[in-house]
């Protein structure tokens, strides 16, 4: 990179002295450490399946590639490519929603997948960031003309997309997207009894989920009494801390990976904690929270409201999706089934969260080189901004 000048005009230049570069480096960092972790736990649920040993491996590899050049493509993206990208991947993904209701196979009672041209898609992956960029500039819109009902139709098209995830059901991707777009609301400027309204909506919704939804009963029952059920892969997650220690086990040493079917997706992070300690999980954890916590403190530079509403949201996105895949590992969460980001096994988890993490590090990039003024999101009604 050496060979890219400041004065220098080409794409890649700009995207080079713009891009927050340590943000990048935290990323490819885990995409790295997820690396390492599949091979490693993948390996004996290749075996139990009668798949060939590094079958999930190789996967993984080519889904981390693709992750990582959507990752790169959509970073050289202007804010108005990324605004209209997330128009038009959220109207697919509405489509690929009910089309997954319809035709979409049943996995264990929930109807989550579609297969789009051979390959297993998870529409939910990719609807949540074009959820949170479509949000952001309906509420920005909102907040420069007072007169135009963004917040109205970012709340109709939440309750639309919650209800096509409850239909699935997946509670959990529910919650999450309801706590984005909760924190999108306040970051707009909610008052403070909407807020408080906000809190009491949440906590009667997952009451009403514990009370109607049989397996969210269940869940939620063996979390507060685990005597209640069956607490298999929880307690044998907390097993894997225990005997891994501060410094782990070893690389390959590990035994959870060969009893847990879920080694090398929902509970990899366990995996972690046998094979090389609390000290790598606690360096995870710090990775987690650089990402986050850097990307908020470059908005905090930024004028354009639609920008901080949008990185706002998707680094929310991400930084809620680690907590509650780690809270569940760590059993102070319910048990839910949720990827922990760029480090789990999946190929929809992986291309999505390339493509979140894409629109992140094109929305904070500096001294940005554009061809005219930064229209504001309030034009909705004169043109396509």
């Amino acid at each position: 990179m050496s060979l890219l000048s400041r004065a220098d005009e080409s794409l890649v230049a700009r995207w080079w002295w713009t891009v927050d570069r340590w943000l990048l480096v935290a990323v490819i960092f885990l995409l790295g450490a997820g690396l390492v972790l599949t091979f490693g736990a993948s390996t004996p649920v290749a075996e139990r399946l009668g798949l060939p040993v590094f079958y999930f491996a190789k996967r993984q590899l080519v889904f981390l590639a693709l992750g990582l050049v959507l990752m790169i493509a959509v970073s050289l993206a202007s804010v108005k490519m990324v605004r209209r990208g997330a128009i038009a991947l959220f109207a697919l993904c509405l489509v690929l929603m009910v089309v997954t209701l319809l035709f979409g196979p049943d996995y264990n009672g929930a109807t989550r997948w579609v297969n789009v041209a051979g390959f297993t898609l998870q529409p939910a992956e990719f609807l949540k960031p074009a959820f949170a960029v479509v949000s952001a500039w309906l509420f920005a819109g909102a907040m420069d003309d007072k007169s135009f009902p963004g917040r109205q139709i970012a709340s109709g098209l939440f309750v639309l997309c919650a209800g096509l995830l409850i239909l699935q059901p997946d509670i959990g991707q529910t919650i999450l997207l309801g706590s984005v777009w909760s924190i999108q609301m306040i970051l707009a400027g909610l008052p403070l009894l909407w807020i408080g309204g906000l809190l009491v909506l949440g906590i009667v919704t997952v009451f009403l989920c514990y009370v109607f939804v049989p397996h969210v009963t269940e869940r939620f029952n063996r979390f507060l009494d685990p005597s209640s059920g069956d607490t298999y892969q929880v307690d044998t997650a907390l097993n894997a801390f225990r005997a891994g220690g501060l410094f782990g086990r070893g690389p390959g040493e590990g035994a959870v990976k060969k009893v847990l079917p879920d080694a090398h997706t929902d509970y990899i992070f366990a995996v972690a904690g046998e094979e090389f300690g609390a000290l790598v999980c606690l360096i995870i954890v710090g990775v987690f929270a650089v990402i986050v916590m850097r990307g908020l403190v470059r908005l905090t530079e930024e004028e354009d409201p639609f920008i901080v509403l949008a990185a706002g949201g998707l680094l929310s996105l991400f930084g809620l999706q680690a907590m509650i895949n780690i809270g569940v590992n760590l059993a102070l969460l319910p048990s839910k089934g949720m990827t922990l980001p760029f480090i789990s096994y999946g190929g929809s988890s992986m291309l999505a969260l390339g493509l979140s993490m894409g629109m992140v590090l094109a929305l904070t990039r500096k001294n940005r080189f554009e061809t005219g003024p930064r229209l504001h999101t309030s034009t909705l009604r004169g043109h396509w901004a």
